[in-house]
């Protein structure tokens, strides 16, 4: 009895070692397939936001570069272009992006689909949409000056800055048709295409503002036309790659179909829009230079993670 319960000891040891030794070899197994589709999905994600990182911090160093020539004009300049960059303009911003954002669900599901022909529709039915918005916008930066001596600041000031504002009205509607494109040419994973029309524009805002400054002597009207010229860079040469053969299968022409279902696109887009403009009506009444300086960095940071965003989104 004793040989048979030592033979019937060993067998079960000897089943509970092959037991754990297929347990581990699975466990290995499901660990690699686990790194290897970690590695191959963070390939993907850095694939799209790489670019959209690079071309989000170029698009807005853009907007820092016109404050730093700014300063070199007076406190007065300085103050009115932070204004109207920082508080006036980005207001717009977020709220244009956020809505803007709902194409990269729209457009994300229908490429993912295959259904390419949509993808035109939703960046029109944007373009549509976001041009009514920055309609509704005008009255911000028309009437400027009373709501700035409103919120504390000085008469100097507040005039200037609706004399900036006045003159960003350009860059309003750019953003308008911008960021449907670039949401449109994203979930098409051409966002290299978007980082080199950004670099073009930082390329042309360093150069135009140099020689509005120091070479015509322009002043704050000089610095943001040229700012609005570099935006406009983006603008068009994203526009014509869209438009004139870069995405056949995505884009064929202008349609009706952008004007049904608008309703719809609107909720989607509003709900977006507000929650990401509610975050630069904060602290609308600080000093001028710390407005400045710290809505410029919390930019800057903040182009990093709507980069993610976007991607994950696509």
């Amino acid at each position: 009895m004793g040989s048979i319960t030592n033979g019937d000891d060993e067998a079960l040891i000897h089943s509970l070692f092959s037991e754990s030794s297929i347990i581990d070899g699975a466990e290995n197994r499901d660990a690699k397939e686990l790194a290897s589709r970690f590695w191959v999905e963070s390939k993907n994600l850095w694939h799209i936001v790489g670019p959209a990182i690079f071309s989000r911090v170029v698009n807005y160093s853009t907007n820092v570069i016109s404050q730093a020539f700014g300063g070199h004009l007076g406190v007065a300049e300085l103050a009115a272009i932070s204004i109207a960059i920082n508080v006036i303009l980005g207001f717009s911003f977020g709220l244009l992006l956020g809505m803007a954002s709902a194409l990269e669900t729209l457009c994300g599901q229908a490429f993912g689909a295959k259904r390419y022909d949509m993808l035109g529709i939703y960046m029109q039915r944007a373009w549509i949409v976001l041009f009514l918005c920055c309609i509704l916008l005008l009255p911000i930066y028309i009437f400027a000056a009373p709501i700035l001596k409103l919120l504390g600041q000085s008469d100097e000031v507040a005039e200037l800055s609706e004399l900036v504002a006045l003159w960003l009205l350009s860059l309003l509607f750019g953003f308008g048709f911008l960021f449907p494109v670039q949401r449109f040419l994203q979930s098409q994973l051409k966002t290299f295409v978007i980082a080199w029309a950004s670099l073009a524009a930082l390329i042309v805002n360093l150069l135009s503002t140099w020689l509005v400054i120091y070479v015509w002597d322009l002043g704050v009207v000089g610095i943001i036309v040229a700012l609005d010229i570099s935006w406009w860079v983006s603008v068009l040469a994203l526009y014509g790659y869209a438009m004139f053969g870069g995405c056949p299968e995505t884009w064929t022409g202008f349609s009706f179909q952008a004007f049904s279902s608008l309703w719809e696109f609107i909720k989607l887009s509003v709900s977006s829009g507000v929650m990401l403009c509610l975050e630069n009506l904060k602290n609308a009444t600080l000093a001028v230079d710390a407005l400045s300086i710290c809505m410029s960095i919390n930019g800057w940071k903040l182009m990093i993670p709507l980069s993610f965003f976007a991607g994950t989104g696509i």
